[in-house]
């Protein structure tokens, strides 16, 4: 396997999920004589977890009559898969949890130009350069912290003050996650690999508390395993719904338009060697639509991405937030960012 495909299967925890709706569509012989129906099916590979997206596929299939297989997993994992499978994948579309990812597949030519009627469904400000792929959410980078433990008055202002002496130990981070490899990705970017390396360096020696993902993280903040930890936003909101709104954390924006502050985006593509085009189109359709984006407004907590749906109340502005200046479809240097992990020990 290439290094590449090594890179992109860092996080591996992989689920398979089968509806039972059978939608029919006739057929015709060459003789023109009616056949027997066929199933009209769909085949999904999601970066994006069950728990979050389920129900909308669920309502999909119930909405439309179009079987949905998904094939879940981490967005590398995924994209390294259907790398390796080439055209022999029975995938339709891609969901990917980043843009970064989605990046790599562009670069390998693997994605199927989007049509102008599902482009223009989105209003992201985060597009595809080669408009092979449409945003569905964003997500924010957020400080969580743990509200009886910091003021917030007294959190720092960037991600360097993390590095200082008074934040050790006090830190949580998930350095082998896709979100915040594309933090860090983002740094590179708008800092150079040599200052980002320095960083990852200063806060490895203050001693970080390592997660394998963002739930674990904000749930170790509350408990006051740690005082912060550097996450995406909306997983808040899910541990306040399951754990209860007394739940002592709250998310602090940086807004410095800094890396720290990066907004990236959830994204579906269709594959070159989608072989059912018609019902992949439809659910890329449906994820832009009134039903699924409300969804990611009021149950995920994420930023929608489509027209004429409002973001939770619970959120901040998108537009307030100071996001950096960058595409987020170029960070797609999974290598590089993975590179540097590792020689900071950040990753072993």
């Amino acid at each position: 396997m290439s290094k590449l495909l090594v890179m992109l299967s860092l996080l591996a925890l992989v689920g398979c999920k089968d509806k039972p709706v059978e939608p029919e569509v006739a057929t015709q012989t060459a003789g023109g004589e009616e056949t027997k129906p066929v199933k009209q099916t769909v085949t999904l590979y999601s970066g994006r977890s069950e728990a979050l997206v389920s129900p909308v596929i669920a309502k999909f299939e119930e909405e439309t009559g179009i079987d949905v297989e998904v094939k879940y997993g981490s967005s590398g994992e995924l994209a390294g898969t259907l790398l390796e499978e080439g055209e022999r994948s029975s995938a339709d579309v891609f969901w990917a949890q980043d843009a970064q990812t989605l990046g790599v597949l562009t670069e390998k030519g693997l994605l199927a130009p989007m049509p102008e009627s599902v482009l223009a469904k989105s209003e992201s400000p985060y597009k595809a350069p080669n408009k092979d792929w449409v945003a569905t959410s964003g997500r924010a980078r957020v400080l969580v912290y743990n509200t009886e433990k910091v003021k917030a008055e007294d959190l720092p202002k960037t991600v360097e003050e993390l590095t200082d002496a008074k934040w050790k130990g006090r830190v949580g981070w998930a350095p082998e996650n896709a979100s915040f490899q594309a933090f860090v990705a983002a740094m590179i970017e708008l800092k150079g690999a040599e200052e980002t390396q320095k960083w990852l360096e200063g806060m490895v020696a203050n001693e970080p508390k390592a997660y394998p993902k963002n739930t674990p993280a904000v749930l170790a903040t509350g408990k006051g395993e740690v005082d912060v930890a550097l996450v995406n936003h909306y997983y808040l909101y899910r541990v306040k719904a399951e754990q209860g709104q007394e739940f002592p954390a709250e998310n602090y924006y940086f807004k410095n338009g800094a890396a720290e502050s990066l907004i990236n985006v959830s994204g579906m593509a269709m594959l070159k060697t989608a072989k059912n085009t018609e019902p992949a189109q439809k659910l890329v359709e449906y994820l832009l639509d009134k039903t699924a984006q409300e969804h990611f407004a009021n149950e995920t907590h994420e930023f929608p991405a489509a027209a004429g749906v409002e973001a939770s109340a619970k959120l901040p502005p998108m537009n307030t937030l100071n996001a950096p200046a960058l595409d987020v479809a170029k960070l797609s240097n999974l290598e590089k960012t993975v590179e540097l992990l590792k020689a900071s020990k950040a990753l072993p």
